[in-house]
Protein backbone atom coordinates (compact mmCIF):
# COMPACT_ATOMS: atom_id res chain seq x y z
CA UNK A 1 0.00 0.00 0.00
CA UNK A 2 1.43 3.31 -1.33
CA UNK A 3 0.03 6.85 -0.35
CA UNK A 4 2.17 8.95 -2.12
CA UNK A 5 0.28 11.93 -1.63
CA UNK A 6 -1.46 13.96 1.47
CA UNK A 7 -4.62 14.63 -1.29
CA UNK A 8 -4.18 10.73 -1.45
CA UNK A 9 -4.27 10.38 2.08
CA UNK A 10 -7.17 12.37 2.90
CA UNK A 11 -8.94 10.34 0.02
CA UNK A 12 -8.26 7.28 1.05
CA UNK A 13 -9.43 8.46 4.90
CA UNK A 14 -12.99 10.03 2.97
CA UNK A 15 -13.37 6.54 0.99
CA UNK A 16 -13.25 8.70 -1.96
CA UNK A 17 -13.66 6.22 -5.21
CA UNK A 18 -10.95 7.82 -7.00
CA UNK A 19 -8.59 6.51 -4.12
CA UNK A 20 -9.91 3.25 -2.80
CA UNK A 21 -10.13 1.74 -6.97
CA UNK A 22 -6.71 2.05 -7.56
CA UNK A 23 -5.50 0.44 -4.53
CA UNK A 24 -4.87 -3.62 -4.30
CA UNK A 25 -4.15 -3.90 -0.96
CA UNK A 26 -3.36 -2.11 2.41
CA UNK A 27 -2.68 -2.59 6.22
CA UNK A 28 -4.23 -6.37 6.68
CA UNK A 29 -6.58 -5.70 9.51
CA UNK A 30 -7.70 -2.47 8.14
CA UNK A 31 -7.84 -3.03 4.46
CA UNK A 32 -8.55 -6.59 3.32
CA UNK A 33 -6.16 -8.24 1.23
CA UNK A 34 -7.56 -9.46 -2.37
CA UNK A 35 -7.54 -13.62 -1.21
CA UNK A 36 -8.65 -12.33 1.91
CA UNK A 37 -11.60 -10.59 0.45
CA UNK A 38 -12.40 -13.64 -1.84
CA UNK A 39 -12.20 -15.56 1.32
CA UNK A 40 -15.01 -13.52 2.61
CA UNK A 41 -17.02 -13.85 -0.57
CA UNK A 42 -16.67 -17.77 -0.87
CA UNK A 43 -18.14 -18.20 2.45
CA UNK A 44 -20.59 -15.38 2.02
CA UNK A 45 -22.09 -16.95 -1.10
CA UNK A 46 -21.72 -20.93 0.05
CA UNK A 47 -23.17 -19.81 4.14
CA UNK A 48 -24.83 -16.72 4.71
CA UNK A 49 -28.50 -15.94 3.50
CA UNK A 50 -30.07 -12.81 2.45
CA UNK A 51 -29.14 -9.76 4.11
CA UNK A 52 -26.13 -10.85 6.27
CA UNK A 53 -22.56 -10.49 6.23
CA UNK A 54 -19.57 -12.84 7.41
CA UNK A 55 -16.23 -12.86 8.91
CA UNK A 56 -14.14 -15.61 8.98
CA UNK A 57 -11.68 -16.53 11.36
CA UNK A 58 -9.32 -19.16 12.25
CA UNK A 59 -10.25 -21.25 14.77
CA UNK A 60 -13.39 -22.55 16.41
CA UNK A 61 -11.92 -19.82 19.99
CA UNK A 62 -11.85 -16.82 18.29
CA UNK A 63 -15.02 -17.37 16.51
CA UNK A 64 -17.17 -18.10 19.98
CA UNK A 65 -15.36 -14.76 21.17
CA UNK A 66 -16.72 -12.75 18.13
CA UNK A 67 -19.92 -14.35 18.58
CA UNK A 68 -19.94 -12.83 22.57
CA UNK A 69 -18.69 -9.84 21.71
CA UNK A 70 -20.50 -9.16 18.28
CA UNK A 71 -24.30 -9.85 20.07
CA UNK A 72 -23.40 -7.58 23.44
CA UNK A 73 -22.27 -4.75 20.99
CA UNK A 74 -25.27 -5.20 18.36
CA UNK A 75 -27.59 -6.34 20.86
CA UNK A 76 -28.98 -8.81 17.86
CA UNK A 77 -28.45 -12.52 17.28
CA UNK A 78 -25.67 -13.77 15.18
CA UNK A 79 -24.39 -17.42 14.42
CA UNK A 80 -21.29 -19.95 13.77
CA UNK A 81 -20.66 -21.99 10.76
CA UNK A 82 -18.03 -24.29 10.01
CA UNK A 83 -16.23 -23.54 6.60
CA UNK A 84 -14.11 -26.24 5.45
CA UNK A 85 -11.11 -25.77 8.25
CA UNK A 86 -11.94 -22.40 9.25
CA UNK A 87 -14.65 -20.57 11.12
CA UNK A 88 -17.28 -18.26 9.86
CA UNK A 89 -19.73 -15.41 12.17
CA UNK A 90 -22.78 -14.70 10.67
CA UNK A 91 -24.20 -11.65 11.46
CA UNK A 92 -27.07 -9.78 10.05
CA UNK A 93 -26.11 -6.45 8.05
CA UNK A 94 -27.17 -4.56 10.72
CA UNK A 95 -24.37 -5.77 12.91
CA UNK A 96 -21.67 -5.62 10.14
CA UNK A 97 -19.58 -2.83 11.43
CA UNK A 98 -19.27 -4.50 14.72
CA UNK A 99 -18.22 -7.62 13.41
CA UNK A 100 -15.83 -5.72 11.27
CA UNK A 101 -14.67 -4.17 14.49
CA UNK A 102 -13.60 -7.13 16.22
CA UNK A 103 -11.63 -8.35 13.36
CA UNK A 104 -9.53 -5.62 12.83
CA UNK A 105 -8.94 -4.77 16.51
CA UNK A 106 -8.88 -8.22 18.06
CA UNK A 107 -6.01 -8.85 15.28
CA UNK A 108 -7.15 -12.92 15.31
CA UNK A 109 -7.08 -12.62 11.58
CA UNK A 110 -7.16 -15.23 8.44
CA UNK A 111 -3.58 -14.14 6.82
CA UNK A 112 -3.57 -13.44 3.15
CA UNK A 113 -1.20 -16.52 2.87
CA UNK A 114 -3.57 -18.86 4.69
CA UNK A 115 -6.41 -17.15 2.45
CA UNK A 116 -4.68 -19.00 -0.61
CA UNK A 117 -3.64 -22.23 0.54
CA UNK A 118 -7.54 -21.94 1.16
CA UNK A 119 -8.80 -21.21 -1.75
CA UNK A 120 -6.71 -23.31 -3.80
CA UNK A 121 -7.55 -26.44 -1.48
CA UNK A 122 -3.90 -26.77 0.18
CA UNK A 123 -5.02 -25.38 3.60
CA UNK A 124 -1.85 -26.45 6.08
CA UNK A 125 -2.05 -28.51 9.45
CA UNK A 126 0.71 -28.16 11.93
CA UNK A 127 2.46 -25.31 13.45
CA UNK A 128 6.15 -23.76 13.56
CA UNK A 129 5.74 -21.12 16.06
CA UNK A 130 7.85 -22.99 18.35
CA UNK A 131 10.34 -22.88 16.10
CA UNK A 132 9.72 -18.89 16.04
CA UNK A 133 9.00 -18.89 19.57
CA UNK A 134 13.18 -20.30 20.27
CA UNK A 135 14.63 -17.25 17.75
CA UNK A 136 12.15 -14.81 19.60
CA UNK A 137 13.38 -15.80 22.94
CA UNK A 138 17.08 -15.36 22.14
CA UNK A 139 16.45 -11.75 21.86
CA UNK A 140 14.53 -11.13 24.81
CA UNK A 141 16.81 -13.33 26.80
CA UNK A 142 14.00 -16.05 28.43
CA UNK A 143 13.49 -19.81 27.96
CA UNK A 144 11.52 -20.31 24.64
CA UNK A 145 8.90 -21.87 27.10
CA UNK A 146 7.91 -18.11 28.21
CA UNK A 147 7.44 -17.13 24.71
CA UNK A 148 4.15 -17.28 22.85
CA UNK A 149 3.16 -16.84 19.21
CA UNK A 150 0.42 -15.37 17.76
CA UNK A 151 -1.02 -15.03 14.42
CA UNK A 152 -0.81 -10.84 14.56
CA UNK A 153 1.14 -8.44 17.64
CA UNK A 154 -2.46 -7.00 18.42
CA UNK A 155 -3.68 -10.60 19.05
CA UNK A 156 -0.74 -11.14 20.90
CA UNK A 157 -2.07 -7.31 23.54
CA UNK A 158 -5.65 -8.95 23.69
CA UNK A 159 -4.83 -12.09 24.83
CA UNK A 160 -2.70 -10.42 27.68
CA UNK A 161 -5.38 -8.36 28.22
CA UNK A 162 -7.77 -11.38 28.80
CA UNK A 163 -4.88 -13.07 31.11
CA UNK A 164 -4.91 -10.14 33.63
CA UNK A 165 -6.51 -11.61 36.61
CA UNK A 166 -8.14 -8.55 37.65
CA UNK A 167 -9.96 -8.51 34.78
CA UNK A 168 -12.29 -11.23 36.38
CA UNK A 169 -13.09 -8.62 39.30
CA UNK A 170 -14.03 -5.86 36.26
CA UNK A 171 -11.33 -3.69 36.64
CA UNK A 172 -10.34 -0.96 34.25
CA UNK A 173 -6.89 -1.26 32.99
CA UNK A 174 -4.06 2.37 32.93
CA UNK A 175 -2.32 3.76 29.56
CA UNK A 176 0.16 5.65 30.15
CA UNK A 177 1.75 7.72 27.27
CA UNK A 178 0.03 7.87 24.20
CA UNK A 179 0.08 4.82 22.65
CA UNK A 180 0.01 3.56 19.13
CA UNK A 181 -3.94 3.72 18.51
CA UNK A 182 -5.34 0.34 18.35
CA UNK A 183 -3.37 -0.77 21.88
CA UNK A 184 -5.88 2.01 23.66
CA UNK A 185 -8.88 1.09 21.62
CA UNK A 186 -8.83 -2.56 22.71
CA UNK A 187 -8.78 -1.88 26.70
CA UNK A 188 -11.99 0.73 25.77
CA UNK A 189 -13.72 -2.21 23.45
CA UNK A 190 -12.13 -5.64 25.21
CA UNK A 191 -11.76 -4.51 28.63
CA UNK A 192 -13.99 -2.67 31.29
CA UNK A 193 -12.64 0.60 30.86
CA UNK A 194 -9.30 2.57 30.29
CA UNK A 195 -8.08 4.87 32.31
CA UNK A 196 -5.23 7.41 30.16
CA UNK A 197 -2.37 9.40 30.87
CA UNK A 198 -1.09 11.36 27.96
CA UNK A 199 2.48 12.24 29.75
CA UNK A 200 4.10 10.77 32.59
CA UNK A 201 5.44 13.59 34.19
CA UNK A 202 4.17 15.99 36.97
CA UNK A 203 1.25 15.53 39.75
CA UNK A 204 -0.82 13.26 37.29
CA UNK A 205 1.78 10.95 37.14
CA UNK A 206 2.57 10.95 40.94
CA UNK A 207 -1.77 10.42 41.67
CA UNK A 208 -1.73 7.43 38.75
CA UNK A 209 1.41 5.94 40.85
CA UNK A 210 -0.63 6.37 44.16
CA UNK A 211 -3.98 4.37 42.09
CA UNK A 212 -1.41 1.48 40.68
CA UNK A 213 -0.28 1.06 44.43
CA UNK A 214 -4.13 0.62 45.64
CA UNK A 215 -4.45 -1.76 43.71
CA UNK A 216 -7.17 -0.10 41.06
CA UNK A 217 -5.94 -1.55 37.94
CA UNK A 218 -6.77 -4.87 36.45
CA UNK A 219 -2.69 -3.64 34.49
CA UNK A 220 -0.93 -0.84 33.54
CA UNK A 221 -0.25 -0.92 29.73
CA UNK A 222 2.92 1.33 27.84
CA UNK A 223 5.32 1.26 25.14
CA UNK A 224 8.46 1.23 24.90
CA UNK A 225 9.41 3.78 22.93
CA UNK A 226 6.25 5.05 22.43
CA UNK A 227 4.30 5.67 19.08
CA UNK A 228 4.33 7.93 17.68
CA UNK A 229 5.85 10.62 20.19
CA UNK A 230 9.02 7.65 20.90
CA UNK A 231 8.69 8.58 24.55
CA UNK A 232 9.56 6.24 27.28
CA UNK A 233 8.38 6.89 30.64
CA UNK A 234 10.15 5.88 33.97
CA UNK A 235 9.77 2.22 33.79
CA UNK A 236 11.46 1.29 37.42
CA UNK A 237 8.67 3.70 39.18
CA UNK A 238 6.17 2.06 37.62
CA UNK A 239 7.14 -0.95 37.95
CA UNK A 240 7.70 -0.64 41.97
CA UNK A 241 4.35 0.58 42.27
CA UNK A 242 2.83 -2.07 40.46
CA UNK A 243 4.74 -4.83 42.61
CA UNK A 244 3.68 -2.77 45.44
CA UNK A 245 -0.23 -3.14 44.01
CA UNK A 246 0.21 -6.32 43.18
CA UNK A 247 -0.47 -5.22 39.41
CA UNK A 248 0.83 -6.47 36.00
CA UNK A 249 2.67 -4.27 33.98
CA UNK A 250 2.43 -4.75 30.13
CA UNK A 251 5.16 -3.37 27.76
CA UNK A 252 4.94 -3.36 23.88
CA UNK A 253 8.89 -3.03 22.58
CA UNK A 254 7.24 -2.80 19.15
CA UNK A 255 8.46 0.36 18.30
CA UNK A 256 12.58 0.26 18.93
CA UNK A 257 12.36 -4.01 18.84
CA UNK A 258 13.58 -6.62 21.09
CA UNK A 259 17.39 -6.08 19.96
CA UNK A 260 17.21 -2.67 21.38
CA UNK A 261 15.10 -2.74 24.41
CA UNK A 262 15.08 -4.91 27.44
CA UNK A 263 11.10 -4.32 28.75
CA UNK A 264 11.29 -7.73 30.57
CA UNK A 265 13.50 -6.20 32.95
CA UNK A 266 10.83 -4.21 34.86
CA UNK A 267 7.94 -5.69 32.97
CA UNK A 268 5.62 -8.64 34.21
CA UNK A 269 5.00 -9.12 30.07
CA UNK A 270 6.78 -8.11 26.90
CA UNK A 271 4.16 -7.76 23.59
CA UNK A 272 5.14 -7.34 20.59
CA UNK A 273 4.64 -7.03 16.41
CA UNK A 274 7.35 -9.61 14.80
CA UNK A 275 5.91 -7.80 11.74
CA UNK A 276 8.04 -5.15 12.07
CA UNK A 277 11.81 -4.66 12.50
CA UNK A 278 11.90 -8.63 13.52
CA UNK A 279 10.78 -9.66 10.11
CA UNK A 280 11.80 -6.44 8.21
CA UNK A 281 10.04 -7.40 5.48
CA UNK A 282 6.68 -6.04 5.31
CA UNK A 283 5.27 -9.24 3.74
CA UNK A 284 3.81 -11.22 7.21
CA UNK A 285 2.06 -10.79 9.96
CA UNK A 286 2.96 -12.32 13.46
CA UNK A 287 2.84 -10.92 17.12
CA UNK A 288 4.13 -12.37 20.33
CA UNK A 289 4.31 -12.30 24.19
CA UNK A 290 7.18 -12.99 26.59
CA UNK A 291 6.61 -13.56 29.98
CA UNK A 292 9.60 -13.11 32.71
CA UNK A 293 9.91 -15.91 35.01
CA UNK A 294 10.47 -13.89 38.44
CA UNK A 295 6.93 -12.37 37.49
CA UNK A 296 4.44 -13.24 40.59
CA UNK A 297 1.61 -13.82 37.71
CA UNK A 298 4.59 -15.55 35.38
CA UNK A 299 2.13 -19.02 35.98
CA UNK A 300 -1.63 -17.44 35.37
CA UNK A 301 0.06 -15.44 32.39
CA UNK A 302 1.54 -18.86 31.05
CA UNK A 303 -1.30 -21.29 31.34
CA UNK A 304 -3.53 -18.41 29.52
CA UNK A 305 -1.18 -17.56 26.68
CA UNK A 306 -0.33 -20.92 26.01
CA UNK A 307 -4.55 -21.77 25.15
CA UNK A 308 -4.67 -18.34 23.20
CA UNK A 309 -1.61 -19.10 21.20
CA UNK A 310 -2.58 -22.50 20.05
CA UNK A 311 -5.90 -22.96 20.36
CA UNK A 312 -7.34 -19.24 19.31
CA UNK A 313 -5.18 -16.66 17.47
CA UNK A 314 -2.00 -19.44 16.10
CA UNK A 315 0.42 -18.03 13.69
CA UNK A 316 -0.05 -19.94 10.16
CA UNK A 317 2.66 -22.68 9.65
CA UNK A 318 2.88 -20.69 6.12
CA UNK A 319 3.52 -17.17 7.50
CA UNK A 320 5.73 -18.71 10.33
CA UNK A 321 7.96 -20.01 7.60
CA UNK A 322 8.20 -16.80 5.53
CA UNK A 323 9.01 -15.29 9.01
CA UNK A 324 11.60 -17.43 9.84
CA UNK A 325 13.09 -16.90 6.55
CA UNK A 326 13.28 -13.21 7.20
CA UNK A 327 14.27 -13.18 10.66
CA UNK A 328 17.76 -14.61 9.77
CA UNK A 329 18.82 -10.65 8.66
CA UNK A 330 17.29 -8.66 11.54
CA UNK A 331 20.81 -8.21 13.58
CA UNK A 332 22.47 -7.20 11.10
CA UNK A 333 19.83 -4.77 9.20
CA UNK A 334 19.11 -3.58 12.53
CA UNK A 335 22.42 -2.37 13.34
CA UNK A 336 21.95 -0.27 10.40
CA UNK A 337 18.63 1.19 10.64
CA UNK A 338 19.93 2.17 14.27
CA UNK A 339 22.71 3.66 12.88
CA UNK A 340 20.79 5.66 10.27
CA UNK A 341 18.08 6.39 12.68
CA UNK A 342 20.45 8.19 14.90
CA UNK A 343 22.03 10.09 12.22
CA UNK A 344 18.76 11.04 10.54
CA UNK A 345 17.21 12.21 13.98
CA UNK A 346 20.09 14.78 14.48
CA UNK A 347 20.12 15.95 10.96
CA UNK A 348 16.53 16.74 10.79
CA UNK A 349 16.89 18.24 14.75
CA UNK A 350 19.19 20.93 13.46
CA UNK A 351 16.98 21.62 10.48
CA UNK A 352 16.03 25.16 9.97
CA UNK A 353 12.87 23.99 8.70
CA UNK A 354 11.99 21.46 11.33
CA UNK A 355 10.43 22.61 14.56
CA UNK A 356 10.66 19.37 16.54
CA UNK A 357 11.99 16.15 16.51
CA UNK A 358 11.07 12.79 18.14
CA UNK A 359 13.60 9.92 18.76
CA UNK A 360 14.54 8.37 21.97
CA UNK A 361 17.90 9.74 21.32
CA UNK A 362 16.59 13.09 21.61
CA UNK A 363 13.38 12.45 24.07
CA UNK A 364 13.21 11.10 27.77
CA UNK A 365 16.78 9.74 27.08
CA UNK A 366 17.74 8.51 29.79
CA UNK A 367 14.33 6.37 30.78
CA UNK A 368 15.09 4.89 27.55
CA UNK A 369 18.71 3.96 28.30
CA UNK A 370 17.42 1.94 31.25
CA UNK A 371 15.60 -0.60 29.54
CA UNK A 372 18.41 -0.69 26.33
CA UNK A 373 20.21 -3.21 25.95
CA UNK A 374 23.87 -3.97 25.83
CA UNK A 375 24.98 -3.12 22.09
CA UNK A 376 21.73 -1.74 21.37
CA UNK A 377 20.26 1.40 19.76
CA UNK A 378 17.73 4.06 19.43
CA UNK A 379 15.84 2.45 16.69
CA UNK A 380 14.42 3.56 13.46
CA UNK A 381 11.47 5.22 14.28
CA UNK A 382 10.77 8.98 14.21
CA UNK A 383 8.51 12.11 14.02
CA UNK A 384 8.71 15.55 13.14
CA UNK A 385 7.17 18.93 12.40
CA UNK A 386 7.76 22.04 10.78
CA UNK A 387 7.95 25.70 11.71
CA UNK A 388 5.48 25.80 8.71
CA UNK A 389 2.80 23.38 9.62
CA UNK A 390 1.13 24.58 6.57
CA UNK A 391 3.50 23.04 4.31
CA UNK A 392 3.84 19.53 5.51
CA UNK A 393 1.56 18.60 2.20
CA UNK A 394 4.49 19.42 -0.05
CA UNK A 395 7.23 18.19 1.71
CA UNK A 396 5.29 14.91 2.20
CA UNK A 397 4.51 15.19 -1.35
CA UNK A 398 7.86 15.44 -1.79
CA UNK A 399 9.56 12.51 -0.09
CA UNK A 400 11.12 10.21 -2.94
CA UNK A 401 10.08 7.36 -0.50
CA UNK A 402 7.52 4.79 -0.10
CA UNK A 403 4.54 5.46 2.04
CA UNK A 404 2.23 3.88 3.97
CA UNK A 405 0.89 3.20 7.26
CA UNK A 406 3.27 0.28 8.35
CA UNK A 407 6.80 0.34 9.54
CA UNK A 408 9.80 -1.62 10.28
CA UNK A 409 10.35 -2.29 6.60
CA UNK A 410 14.28 -2.93 5.33
CA UNK A 411 13.60 0.47 3.55
CA UNK A 412 12.47 3.34 4.52
CA UNK A 413 8.27 4.27 4.65
CA UNK A 414 6.99 7.79 5.45
CA UNK A 415 3.35 8.25 6.88
CA UNK A 416 1.45 10.93 8.18
CA UNK A 417 0.99 9.22 11.17
CA UNK A 418 -2.12 10.91 13.07
CA UNK A 419 -3.61 12.03 9.38
CA UNK A 420 -4.14 7.85 8.70
CA UNK A 421 -4.32 6.99 12.47
CA UNK A 422 -6.53 9.33 13.83
CA UNK A 423 -8.40 11.38 11.15
CA UNK A 424 -12.02 11.16 12.73
CA UNK A 425 -10.04 12.64 16.21
CA UNK A 426 -7.62 15.01 14.92
CA UNK A 427 -8.87 17.50 17.53
CA UNK A 428 -8.32 15.09 20.57
CA UNK A 429 -4.76 14.21 19.19
CA UNK A 430 -3.97 17.66 18.92
CA UNK A 431 -5.17 17.96 22.56
CA UNK A 432 -2.41 15.00 23.09
CA UNK A 433 0.21 17.14 21.57
CA UNK A 434 0.32 14.44 18.50
CA UNK A 435 0.02 17.46 15.61
CA UNK A 436 -1.89 16.61 12.82
CA UNK A 437 0.63 17.58 10.70
CA UNK A 438 3.47 15.08 12.14
CA UNK A 439 5.22 12.69 9.90
CA UNK A 440 6.86 9.43 11.06
CA UNK A 441 9.63 8.00 9.81
CA UNK A 442 10.52 4.73 9.47
CA UNK A 443 14.51 4.69 8.01
CA UNK A 444 15.39 1.84 6.21
CA UNK A 445 19.19 0.26 5.41
CA UNK A 446 20.02 2.67 2.42
CA UNK A 447 23.05 4.49 2.04
CA UNK A 448 22.84 7.19 4.79
CA UNK A 449 23.78 9.82 2.32
CA UNK A 450 20.97 9.07 0.07
CA UNK A 451 18.58 9.22 3.00
CA UNK A 452 19.91 12.76 4.23
CA UNK A 453 19.84 14.31 0.43
CA UNK A 454 16.32 12.75 -0.25
CA UNK A 455 14.91 14.44 3.01
CA UNK A 456 16.75 17.64 1.85
CA UNK A 457 15.43 17.88 -1.29
CA UNK A 458 12.19 17.79 0.05
CA UNK A 459 12.53 20.11 3.13
CA UNK A 460 13.54 22.56 0.46
CA UNK A 461 9.83 22.88 -0.11
CA UNK A 462 9.11 23.79 3.54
Amino acid sequence: MCLPTWDAVVGYEEGREKVTRRMRTGYPRFFRHPLVERLFTTAKNEIAGENEEVIVLPTRGAVQRAHRWVERQSSTAVRIASFHGLQVLVVPAKAKADAQYYWRFSGEVVSSRQAEDFLEGKLREGSKSHLVARSVAKYLNIPAEDVFIFTSGMSAVTAVQRALPGMLEGKKTLQIEFPYVDSLKIQELFGHGVVYLNEAVGESFDEALQRIRQGEFAGVFTEVPSNPLLRTIDLKRVAEACAEGNTPLVVDDSAAGPLNVDALKYADVVTGSLTKWVSGAGDVMAGMAGVRDSSPFAKQFRQSLVEDSTENAPLYIGDAEVLLSNMKGYTARMKTINDNGLALAKWLAAHPAVAGVWHPSLVNTEHYQAVMRPGGGFGGLLSFVLKSQKKTPKVYDSLRFSKGPSFGTSFTLVCPYTMLAHYTELEWAEGCGVSANLLRVSVGQEPLEHIISVFEEALSHA
